[in-house]
C-alpha cells in the first residue's frame, strides 16, 4: 500500500511541472519589446574599517588576576685563570706653559742720539683690586742733512690706572701726564731771509698735558655702564685747551631684541694767544657744547647680524653764536654666505666729530698755535664688503664706501708772515682749512697665518676726492700701502718688519711771503717708502736683547712739506721681564 502511495506521489510531481513549463512557454512568447532607461550606476562602497585595539577591554567579571611570579638566581662560582692587564694612557704632549710677567722694562740708544725706554708695573693688591704704571719715552738730538734749524725732539708721557672688581660691577680710574718738545725746523728756501735771521729763529715748541678718568660698569642693571674723561691741553705759547666727555649707556631687551642707547655731553674750551687777526685784535677763543644721543637696536637672526641705529646731536658754538642740529643714520650689516668662508658686510653711518688741539698735534707736531677749532658735520659714509677665511692659512677683507663730510680739516703749510714775530711765522709751520669733500675709496686687506711662528699682513688703500672750495685735498694721499711681519725663528731668535708706502700729496707752495702780490701755488710732495725691521735675541724667560732699523731705504722723504725726516735710523736695547 505505501509502495502504491510513494508512486503515486511521484507522477503528481511529474505532471505539475509539465503544466508550469508549459505556462511559462505561454507568458514568454506575450512579452513585449520595451526601452529599459538605468537611472545609476551600481556603486559599490566599502564599510568603515576599526581598528582593533591590540589590549581589548574584557567585562567578564570572572576574570583571573595574574599570579605574581616569584623567582631567584642560583649562581655557580666558576674558576678562571683569565688575569687582564692594566690599562696605560697614552702619552699626550704638553705645551709648554709661558710664563706671565707683571713687570718689564726696556731701554735703548741708536743714532741720532735716540734714546727709547719704557717701564710698565702692575700691583695686584687683592683679589679684585689692581694698579698699573706706563711710562714711556722716545727722544732724538736730532741731525737731520741740510736742515739749519734744531730738530730734535721728545715725547714723554706716564699713566696710573686703577681697577677695582666686585660681585656686581667694576670701576676704574685713570690719571696721566705728558710732555712733547718739538721743533719748526722745516724752513723754506726764502731769499730774503739772511744767516743772522736764521740765528735768531727760535723754533722750539713745548706741549703740556693731563687726563683723568674714571669708568663704571654694572652687570645686571639697565644702567650698563658710564665713562667720564677730562683732559688739560696746552702749550709753550700760553694756548690752553679744556676738553670734556661724559657718557653714560643704557640696555635693556625688548621682544628678545638687545637695545642700546648713548647719552654723550661733549664740552671744549679755551684759547689761542695769538688773534685771529692781528690788526683787529680778534680773540681765538672757542667754547662748543655737543649734545647727543644714540639709539640702537641689535638683531640677530641665524647667519644676520643686523645693527638699526641713528644718532641725534645738537651743538652749541656760544663763542661764535653758531647753534646746529644733525640727525645721523647709523645702521650696520653682516651676513655669513659661506659660514666662515664669505660673510657680506655694509653699512651707513655718520657723526659729529670735534676737532681739538691736541688731535691736530698729535696727527701734526708741527702745527701753529693758530688754529680755527670747529665740528666736522660727517654726514654719511657708506660702505659695502666682503671678508672671510679662504683656508685656515689665509682670510681677507675687501671693502669699498662713498663718505661725505662737511668742514673736514686740511692742514696746509702756512705762507711766511710779513712781520714775522714768533718762530711758526716764516712758512715752517701748519695750520687748518675746512672744505665739504666727497670720498670715494677701497680698501683691501690680506692675512696669511702660516703657523703659530710666522704671520703676514698686506693692505692696500685708494682714495679719491672731490673738494668744494679748496683746489685739492690738501696733505690727502690717494694710494696707501702696508705689509706686516712677524716670525718666530726659534725659540730664541724672532724678527718683524714694517713697510708702508704713501702716495703723492699737494700743498700750499710756501716759497713765496704774503707780503708778495702773487696768487697762492701748489707744490706735489713725493710718494715714499720706509721700510723698518727689527731682530731679537732671548736669553732666558727674562731677558732678550733687540736691534730695530728705522727708514731702511734711506730716503730723506718729506711727510710735510719742507720737513725732512731722519735717513737710515739703527737703535739697539735690552729688554726685562720681571715679578715682584
Amino acid at each position: 500500500m505505501s509502495r502504491y502511495i510513494k508512486k503515486l506521489f511521484s507522477f503528481t510531481c511529474v505532471i505539475a511541472c509539465s503544466i508550469s513549463s508549459l505556462f511559462a512557454q505561454e507568458e514568454e512568447e506575450t512579452i513585449e519589446t520595451e526601452r529599459v532607461v538605468i537611472v545609476k550606476t551600481y556603486t559599490p562602497t566599502i564599510s568603515d574599517a576599526f581598528k582593533v585595539k591590540s589590549t581589548p577591554i574584557l567585562d567578564d567579571s570572572v576574570t583571573q588576576k595574574k599570579k605574581q611570579l616569584r623567582y631567584s638566581i642560583f649562581s655557580v662560582p666558576v674558576a678562571s685563570t683569565f688575569s687582564p692587564a692594566k690599562g696605560r694612557a697614552a702619552n699626550i704632549d704638553k705645551p709648554k706653559k709661558i710664563p706671565l710677567y707683571d713687570n718689564y722694562a726696556t731701554l735703548g740708544f741708536g743714532n741720532f742720539t735716540s734714546v727709547l725706554a719704557e717701564f710698565y708695573s702692575n700691583f695686584q693688591l687683592n683679589r679684585t683690586d689692581n694698579i698699573g704704571l706706563y711710562l714711556h719715552h722716545n727722544s732724538s738730538q736730532g741731525g737731520i742733512e741740510d736742515v739749519v734749524l734744531d730738530d730734535k725732539f721728545y715725547n714723554t708721557f706716564l699713566d696710573l690706572n686703577y681697577t677695582s672688581r666686585t660681585k656686581d660691577f667694576t670701576y676704574g680710574i685713570e690719571v696721566g701726564a705728558e710732555h712733547q718738545l718739538y721743533n719748526w725746523y722745516g724752513l723754506p728756501d726764502i731769499p730774503v731771509l739772511t744767516q743772522a735771521q736764521i740765528d735768531a729763529i727760535d723754533p722750539q715748541q713745548n706741549y703740556f698735558g693731563a687726563k683723568l678718568g674714571c669708568k663704571l660698569q654694572f652687570d645686571d642693571l639697565y644702567f650698563k655702564r658710564a665713562s667720564l674723561n677730562y683732559r688739560y691741553f696746552g702749550d709753550a705759547t700760553s694756548t690752553v685747551e679744556h676738553h670734556a666727555i661724559f657718557k653714560p649707556t643704557f640696555e635693556f631687551e625688548i621682544v628678545d631684541e638687545l637695545v642700546t642707547t648713548d647719552f654723550i655731553i661733549d664740552y671744549l674750551g679755551g684759547g689761542f694767544d695769538r688773534p685771529l687777526n692781528l690788526a683787529l685784535q680778534t680773540p681765538n677763543d672757542f667754547s662748543i657744547l655737543n649734545l647727543g644721543v644714540q639709539p640702537s637696536l641689535v638683531v640677530l637672526r641665524d647667519n644676520l647680524t643686523l645693527n638699526l641705529g641713528a644718532a641725534v646731536f645738537f651743538s652749541i658754538d656760544s663763542q661764535n653764536n653758531d647753534n646746529d642740529f644733525f640727525i645721523y643714520p647709523k645702521v650696520t650689516a653682516s651676513y655669513r654666505l659661506l659660514d666662515e668662508t664669505v660673510i657680506a658686510y655694509g653699512g651707513l653711518e655718520g657723526g659729529l666729530q670735534q676737532n681739538t688741539y691736541r688731535d691736530a698735534v698729535q696727527a701734526n707736531p708741527y702745527v701753529s698755535p693758530t688754529l680755527f677749532l670747529t665740528t666736522t658735520h660727517n654726514q654719511f659714509d657708506a660702505y659695502v664688503g666682503f671678508k672671510g677665511k679662504i683656508s685656515d692659512v689665509v682670510s681677507y677683507n675687501f671693502r669699498g664706501g662713498y663718505a661725505s663730510e662737511n668742514d673736514k680739516p686740511l692742514f696746509v703749510n702756512n705762507r711766511p708772515e710779513v712781520v714775522q714775530l714768533e718762530g711758526f711765522d716764516f712758512g715752517n709751520s701748519f695750520s687748518y682749512r675746512y672744505d665739504d669733500i666727497l670720498t670715494l675709496s677701497g680698501y683691501g686687506e690680506l692675512n696669511f697665518n702660516i703657523n703659530k711662528k710666522f704671520k703676514l699682513g698686506i693692505t692696500g688703500e685708494y682714495y679719491n676726492y672731490n673738494t668744494d672750495d679748496e683746489q685739492e685735498a690738501w696733505n690727502l694721499p690717494e694710494l696707501k700701502a702696508s705689509v706686516l711681519l712677524d716670525y718666530q725663528i726659534t725659540d730664541q731668535w724672532f724678527a718683524g718688519a714694517q713697510m708702508f708706502y704713501v702716495g703723492e700729496r699737494k700743498d700750499i707752495n710756501t716759497a713765496v711771503p704774503f707780503a708778495a702780490p702773487t696768487p697762492e701755488a701748489t707744490v706735489t710732495l713725493n710718494s715714499y717708502f720706509d721700510a723698518n725691521v727689527n731682530l731679537g735675541y732671548r736669553f732666558n724667560e727674562k731677558l732678550s736683547v733687540f736691534v730695530k732699523g728705522n727708514n731702511l731705504a734711506g730716503q730723506n722723504y718729506e711727510r710735510w712739506a719742507n720737513f725732512p725726516v731722519q735717513g737710515i735710523q739703527v737703535l739697539g736695547g735690552i729688554t726685562y721681564k720681571f715679578n715682584y
